[in-house]
């Protein structure tokens, strides 16, 4: 190995624990929130109540239409699988089966985690929700899966504009989902937090494989 390769392999290396080392502060920060809230009882925040009365204050004729589509686009049929396996047949053409891979552990185990923390808090809903839902407020599942194809989005493609259309999908999501009162302003947050943590976290532990995939030449296919 040349002093020059050396050198960006050890780079590379330090990218790669620095990535963990935020994912994994990301999912402790989403533990902590879940047990502040399991420690205060059925109680919401304050500002939680506060921004769930904004939501009831809102006028939202035109919003009510994109909050039902999003309540449908986010679950598991569209979130877990129609957009993954779209995405998963463009990757295989593209010949880039370690980022297929990344992507499926980075849900699965999003999933799993979101499920986890539910059961674990199990905090109450809204009273006034408009929408059926799972067991368990804390965190929400559908900005957890938004966050997580948000942060994979911006791993595979490191762009600027894959960043902001990552960051306003993941914001979109967590506006519908208080709208709909599915979930506290602190559900969406801590949804956001294990999304994108679990993310960072499996990016971390394939970043030699995945930054192959990525070098000129490898991720599309001559002719």
């Amino acid at each position: 190995m040349t002093d020059s390769s050396l050198v960006a392999h050890r780079t590379s290396r330090r990218r790669a624990v620095t990535v963990g080392a935020v994912g994994g502060a990301l999912l402790l920060c989403a533990v902590v929130l879940g047990v502040w809230i399991l420690n205060r009882g059925p109680e919401p925040f304050a500002v939680d109540e506060a921004w769930n009365r904004g939501m009831i204050d809102v006028d939202g004729a035109g919003f009510d239409t994109l909050a039902m589509f999003l309540n449908v686009a986010g679950g598991v049929l569209a979130s877990s699988l129609i957009v993954p396996g779209v995405a998963i047949a463009v990757l295989l053409y593209q010949r880039r089966p370690w980022s297929v891979g990344y992507l499926v552990a980075s849900l699965v185990l999003s999933a799993l985690f979101v499920q986890a923390l539910k059961h674990l808090f199990g905090r109450a809903r809204p009273e006034d929700i408009l929408v059926v839902s799972d067991y368990g407020s804390y965190p929400s599942g559908h900005v957890a899966n938004a966050a997580t194809l948000a942060a994979i989005l911006v791993v595979l493609h490191p762009r600027i504009w894959t960043a902001i259309a990552a960051s306003v999908w993941v914001v979109i999501m967590a506006l519908s989902r208080t709208y709909l009162h599915a979930h506290w302003l602190s559900d969406t947050l801590g949804g956001a937090l294990v999304g994108v943590g679990i993310a960072l976290a499996c990016a971390a532990f394939m970043a030699e494989r995945l930054r192959g995939e990525r070098r000129p030449g490898r991720a599309v296919p001559a002719g």
